[in-house]
């Protein structure tokens, strides 16, 4: 068994942040390979299905993004598995808006879900890297995250998140680098 985790902060004033980008990828994988309804477990909002033959449980923190590594933590520790099942889909500064890059472990590059569950579970976990670009200056990167996304990006996000959940088969089975390159493939159609 994987769990899933997307990163954002819940209520509907936060579903078109940047910073939510997570949640979104979750929401899309769940809809595209049918997983079961949402239920509320380990300070969160929980999934299940199955991608190819592996079972699959996304999780999407209800703690707020700061606290993220409390419900990853909690849901790690009850299915007794290690940081090895686990893959964290968040919205990157440092990448170009709609890139998406996989990475197994590293630091929080200021991230505060990362740094959260980093805190809890260390930084042996992969992923999910998914750019937003950075608004240029650092005193702006706090409202750039929490600001929703433009309606001229609608039409690229919408494709961006259907290319993920489209290639997530890749990601269940290991195979960062297939899922990365036809991620990119299906981004240039």
């Amino acid at each position: 068994m994987q769990i899933w985790v997307g990163l954002g902060n819940p209520g509907p004033g936060y579903a078109m942040n940047r910073h939510n980008v997570g949640f979104m990828a979750c929401d899309v994988i769940a809809e595209m390979y049918g997983f079961g309804p949402v239920q509320k477990k380990f300070q969160g909002w929980i999934q299940e299905g199955r991608i190819g033959t592996v079972k699959v449980l996304l999780l999407k923190p209800a703690t707020f993004m700061n606290e993220s590594g409390r419900s990853v933590g909690e849901a790690l520790r009850f299915y007794k598995l290690g940081t090895d099942a686990l893959t964290v889909f968040h919205d990157e500064l440092d990448l170009a808006p709609f890139k998406v890059k996989v990475k197994q472990g590293g630091g929080t590059a200021g991230h505060n879900g990362l740094r959260s569950i980093d805190k809890h579970l260390g930084p042996d976990f992969r992923r999910v890297r998914i750019g937003i670009g950075h608004p240029g200056h650092k005193d702006r990167v706090h409202g750039y995250v929490l600001g929703n996304y433009a309606k001229s990006e609608q039409d690229d996000l919408v494709h961006m998140l259907g290319a993920i959940a489209a290639e997530a088969e890749w990601l269940a089975k290991g195979d960062d680098a297939r899922f990365m390159n036809d991620v990119a493939i299906r981004m240039q159609d």
